[in-house]
């Protein structure tokens, strides 16, 4: 076997791994997101009889956290360029 062909062994062999892990990764984010869904769907377990203003501090601090990730995603706000 060359060298060439050892170095293109290894790189297959590195996109294969980084692709699992990618994948590993993304089936992680979408059971979040499921989740995050059904914490919707249950009003974050808020009854609209007893909400007072720490379960709205509770979900602002929440939505600035996804907003981090969707602003750097499509690059708003502090991402912008």
């Amino acid at each position: 076997m060359t060298r060439e062909d050892l170095r293109q062994k290894h790189r297959t062999r590195n996109q294969e791994q980084s692709l699992a892990a990618f994948l590993q990764q993304k089936a992680r984010f979408d059971a979040m997101v499921a989740e995050l869904q059904q914490m919707s769907a249950d009003h974050f377990g808020a009854d609209p009889e007893d909400v007072l203003w720490g379960k709205a501090a509770t979900l602002e601090h929440w939505n600035s956290r996804l907003a981090s990730v969707t602003d750097c995603y499509f690059k708003r706000g502090e991402f912008a360029e």
